[in-house]
């Protein structure tokens, strides 16, 4: 049985983490839905992508300051790289993920 990482280890990783904040009842999140999973097969093993959801992860919402859903944060070794709230396209977190690994 393996051991469950924490978010911390998590976001600690060598390779860019990108975390999608979001709840089940919000629309735009559902929106959100294909495009990750699209984005998820365009940078295959090059990043991670996880999905926290802010009603069972209310301390970590806070402690990070989310104000609304789906808010995308992105962890290069620990540290925020990029954040921004609200629907993206394929192509903005597509790029945005490049950059990092570059």
């Amino acid at each position: 049985m393996s051991k469950k990482m924490s978010f911390h280890e998590i976001i600690n990783d060598e390779k860019p983490v990108l975390v999608d904040f979001h709840a089940t009842w919000c629309g735009p999140c559902k929106t959100m839905m294909p495009v990750l999973q699209d984005l998820s097969r365009a940078v295959g093993g090059k990043a991670r992508i996880i999905k926290i959801d802010i009603d069972k992860n209310k301390d970590l919402a806070v402690k990070l300051r989310v104000m609304g859903v789906p808010t995308f944060i992105l962890y290069k070794k620990g540290e925020i790289v990029w954040r921004d709230a609200g629907v993206q396209s394929l192509h903005t977190l597509k790029q945005v993920i490049e950059n990092a690994i570059a």
